[in-house]
């Protein structure tokens, strides 16, 4: 009876061990199906080749190793590391997501809203859990009611007004379907952005948490879920006052930070409805556009994005892509 042989540790595992990690950067963090899939197939392929690689050259007479591939198994060859991943991984938001998607049950998306929200550890995880649990158990009755539109009117007006004495250059919209004109709302989703944070400059969570402290000030925010550098979740009620004796319910509010050159596609984006995103979407990659809810951009010719193109205004989504542009309460389909 012949002995059954130990499993062999790979040749070259250095090589499969940072393509690995790369696939799952692109899947986690950049979403990128493409590139994740053309990753693990090269680690695959290497990782059953009989010989240690020598240089990059010799992994491209390999199946699935293309010449980016190749690049970067010269300079891990060279170097013993790779640039792309030192920079992934001193990355705090890249390297949160990956670790959360870790946790059985945590998507990319989930793991992505997390971190937004503030929650990068297993810690925070399990913090935010149950700090959900007993808020939701604490005003159940209260978050299960929907809110009048007469009151999301008077949220709305408090909340802009609240902005301008923060710093009048804010820009504040409440989205969802009361943007679209609804007669009721399950919850406050307001988004926020500011000239000195775009795309291109470092995170300002300073903006965010300032409008959320001083909404605490007075006493409008009543509880905090998570407040992250740019999402905050919590829970707000308006007061009663002498002009108006009505008693009112805590709410559900999100605020969400966002960077000024994004910000008319995320109003589009959380204004929806989901239907007329989908559609719009659609239409944009007819007319040679991808479009989400950060950036729109034209194709090229090989299907890749371009660079982001100028926005100031939701209808120059729809000039761009020379669809009707259709009032918020015209958008409910």
């Amino acid at each position: 009876m012949s002995k059954r042989k130990a499993p062999q540790e790979s040749l070259n595992e250095g090589i499969t061990d940072f393509l690995v990690e790369l696939a799952n950067y692109e899947k986690n963090v950049n979403r990128a199906i493409h590139k994740y899939n053309a990753y693990r197939k090269a680690a695959s392929t290497i990782s059953k080749y009989p010989h240690k690689i020598k240089n990059g050259e010799e992994a491209k007479k390999l199946d699935g190793v293309g010449a980016k591939i190749a690049e970067k198994i010269d300079e891990f060859l060279q170097t013993g590391k790779l640039r792309k991943l030192e920079k992934i991984r001193n990355d705090d938001t890249s390297s949160s997501i990956n670790f959360l998607t870790r946790v059985t049950g945590i998507g990319p998306a989930a793991a992505r809203k997390f971190v937004e929200e503030g929650v990068k550890t297993l810690e925070g995880l399990c913090s935010i859990c149950l700090k959900l649990k007993l808020i939701h158990i604490l005003y159940f009755e209260e978050f299960e009611k929907r809110i009048p539109r007469a009151e999301m009117e008077k949220m709305e007006t408090l909340i802009l007004g609240e902005l301008e004495k923060v710093d009048q250059e804010y820009i504040g919209t409440i989205c969802g379907s009361y943007r679209r004109g609804a007669a009721s709302s399950g919850d406050i989703d307001i988004l926020l952005t500011h000239p000195n944070y775009t795309s291109q400059t470092e995170k300002q969570p300073k903006l965010l948490h300032a409008v959320v402290e001083h909404l605490e000030s007075i006493g409008f925010v009543t509880d905090t879920l998570s407040k992250g550098d740019t999402k905050f979740m919590g829970v707000c009620q308006l007061q009663q006052n002498d002009e108006d004796d009505e008693e009112y319910l805590h709410r559900r509010i999100d605020i969400r930070l966002i960077p000024k050159d994004q910000y008319y596609c995320g109003v589009l984006y959380f204004t929806g409805s989901d239907i007329f995103n989908k559609n719009m979407r659609t239409h944009a990659l007819e007319k040679g556009f991808t479009l989400n809810e950060y950036t729109i951009r034209p194709l090229g010719v090989t299907g890749m994005a371009g660079e982001p193109l100028l926005v100031n205004s939701e209808k120059d989504i729809f000039d761009y892509i020379q669809y009707k542009y259709r009032e918020p309460k015209d958008r409910s389909e």
